[in-house]
C-alpha cells in the first residue's frame, strides 16, 4: 500500500515540486509550495465545481426537503423519499465527498514532502528531472518553511473561518434542519481552532499549502 501511495502520490508531488523550484519558482521554496497548489486545484477544478453546483442546487431545494422532513417521520420512508427528490432534481447528495476524499490522500502526501524537504532522496527524482542537492527552505528569502511560523498559522485559521462562514450565509438563504444549523454554527469555530492547533507545531510549508488552496476555493466560490 505504502508503494502504491508513493508512486501514485509521494513521487510525482515531490518531482513537481523540485520542477517548479528550479525553473519556475526562482529557487523560492514558498512561490514553488503556492504554484503547486494552484497546479493541484486546477486539477481538482471540474470536480470541485461540479461539487458547488450541486451544493448551490441543494440549498435552493431546502423548501422541498422540510416538506419531506416535516411529511415522513418513519426515518427511513424518510430517507427514501429525499433520496428520490433528488433523484428527480438530477443531484446527488454526495457530489461533496469526492473532492475532498481526493483532497486528503493529496494533503498528507504533501504533508511527508514538506516534513522531509530537507532531504532530497535523489533516488525519487524521475530521469528526466536534473538532481537537487538541497532546497533553500525560505520562502521571500526571509520565511523558513521548515519550522512553524505563528502568523502564517493564525491567517490559515482565519481564512478557514471566512470560508465556512461565507458558506454558511449561502445556506442561510434557504434553511433547513435545526440539526444541520447548530452543526454548521459549531464547524464555524471547531474547525479552525482544530487548524490552529495542528499547525502549530508543524513545517509553516503546510500552512502555506492551505492558504493558498483556501483561498483558491474561495475564488472558485465566487466564480461559481
Amino acid at each position: 500500500m505504502a508503494s502504491i501511495f508513493n508512486t501514485i502520490l509521494y513521487r510525482p508531488l515531490f518531482n513537481a515540486l523540485v520542477l517548479l523550484y528550479r525553473y519556475l519558482a526562482f529557487h523560492d521554496l514558498g512561490v514553488a509550495i503556492i504554484l503547486l497548489t494552484i497546479f493541484i486545484r486546477m486539477l481538482l477544478y471540474p470536480l470541485t465545481a461540479n461539487s458547488l453546483k450541486a451544493q448551490k442546487k441543494i440549498s435552493q431545494l431546502q423548501p422541498k426537503i422540510k416538506e419531506v422532513q416535516k411529511k415522513y417521520k418513519d426515518p427511513k420512508e424518510k430517507t427514501e423519499k429525499l433520496l428520490e427528490l433528488y433523484k428527480k432534481e438530477k443531484i446527488s447528495p454526495f457530489a461533496g465527498l469526492l473532492p475532498l476524499l481526493l483532497q486528503l490522500p493529496i494533503l498528507f502526501a504533501l504533508y511527508k514532502v514538506f516534513w522531509r524537504i530537507k532531504e532530497i532522496d535523489s533516488s525519487l527524482l524521475y530521469s528526466f528531472v536534473q538532481n537537487l542537492s538541497s532546497f533553500e527552505p525560505y520562502f521571500l528569502g526571509i520565511l523558513d518553511l521548515t519550522t512553524p511560523y505563528i502568523p502564517l498559522v493564525l491567517l490559515t485559521a482565519f481564512l478557514q473561518y471566512f470560508q465556512a462562514k461565507g458558506a454558511r450565509k449561502d445556506k442561510e438563504i434557504k434553511k433547513g434542519s435545526e440539526i444541520s444549523q447548530v452543526i454548521q454554527k459549531q464547524s464555524l469555530y471547531i474547525f479552525p481552532l482544530l487548524t490552529f492547533f495542528i499547525l502549530f507545531k508543524l513545517p509553516s510549508a503546510i500552512a502555506l499549502y492551505l492558504i493558498t488552496t483556501t483561498l483558491f476555493s474561495l475564488i472558485q466560490q465566487k466564480l461559481s
